[in-house]
């Protein structure tokens, strides 16, 4: 079962993620993974990665590094496994804006591709996002060009995967 969680920052949805791929892994003796998609860039995303990793210490998952090029993950895991995708927002992050390098503007549509073939080749992933377009502020061109393509992203996501359920305030709520 694929599946993708998505929710306001900071309101659970990796931790919920976790308990669902880790009760899949165990129910069918698959292994587990954790793919890692971001590249933290201050104190706070330092403080975030040691609290997901205390997190799900002990919890048998095999870490992979994958700030881009998602379909690499394949390479160094069992396509079979069980997968947390934490996070599609991080990946879109790095993608779109590389360190050291200019925006790359059409980043969502590369990306929407590769979630749609990673969907085809795992049946066993909970893809993690946040939801970043849902005010109505007015932001310049770049963030508002973010926010379109992770809204893209989701659209995809939520098209390609078996189950779509929303995390907020502690509450879950299943869309599909």
């Amino acid at each position: 079962m694929n599946c993708f969680i998505s929710g306001g920052c900071k309101n659970g949805k990796s931790y919920y993620a976790q308990h669902i791929t880790k009760e899949i892994a165990e129910k069918n003796g698959l292994p587990l993974y954790y793919i890692a998609t971001m590249i933290p860039t201050d104190e706070e995303d330092h403080i975030r990665i040691e609290r997901h990793m205390r997190e799900r210490d002990g919890w048998g998952y095999i870490t992979i590094e994958q700030p881009t090029n998602i379909l690499n993950v394949f390479d160094k895991a069992d396509k079979n496994g069980v997968f947390l995708f934490d996070s599609v927002t991080a990946l879109l992050m790095n993608e779109m804006f590389p360190i050291n390098g200019e925006p790359v503007l059409n980043a969502g549509n590369k990306i929407s591709s590769e979630l749609e073939e990673f969907c085809k080749t795992s049946n066993n992933t909970v893809f993690v996002s946040d939801y970043l377009y849902s005010d109505s502020n007015n932001f310049d061109d770049l963030t508002d060009k973010y926010r379109e393509s992770l809204a893209r992203l989701d659209r995809t996501l939520a098209k390609s995967c078996d189950k779509v359920i929303e995390v907020a305030y502690g509450f879950t709520k299943v869309h599909k």
